[in-house]
């Protein structure tokens, strides 16, 4: 697959979470609850998480802004479930590597799954904070929950 070919198909990644937003939604009695803002362009995202026994259950969240930051919070939403707290922090700081590359890190696709779509934002440092506002949400969430 040609490079245009593979940034064709993150593209229509990214369109399809930022319309479908799998995840959103807020939960009902949530373990920790996080609200983050994009100064910079006015994204706003609320994060509810529900854990138990160590694991995140599932992510629920509302929100406006662009396309990436509705998207990505779309994709963490999918990635999570399931994982452990130091899971989730292994996920997050593979996840903001990838987009403080320059473009020299297309992502673990294993880890972040459609995640790995939003690996170009790291081309555009002012677009960085709308792919990351859900993941600094999750981060701050996941220190509300008991260990």
């Amino acid at each position: 697959m040609s490079r245009q070919d593979l940034r064709n198909l993150y593209q229509d990644v990214l369109v399809d979470h930022s319309h479908e937003r799998h995840g959103y939604g807020l939960l009902e009695d949530p373990t920790a609850e996080s609200h983050g803002i994009n100064r910079s362009c006015g994204d706003e995202i609320t994060l509810h998480i529900r854990a138990g026994d160590g694991v995140i259950e599932s992510v629920g969240w509302t929100g406006h802004g662009c396309a990436i930051s509705q998207a990505s919070a779309s994709m963490l939403s999918d990635i999570v479930a399931g994982l452990t707290r130091d899971e989730c922090t292994r996920c997050l700081d593979r996840f903001r590597s990838m987009l403080q590359s320059r473009g020299k890190d297309d992502g673990d696709e294993e880890l972040l799954g459609d995640a790995v779509a939003l690996s170009g934002v790291s081309l555009y440092p002012p677009r960085i904070n709308c792919a990351m506002l859900a993941w600094t949400a999750l981060e701050d969430g996941l220190t509300r929950i008991d260990a």
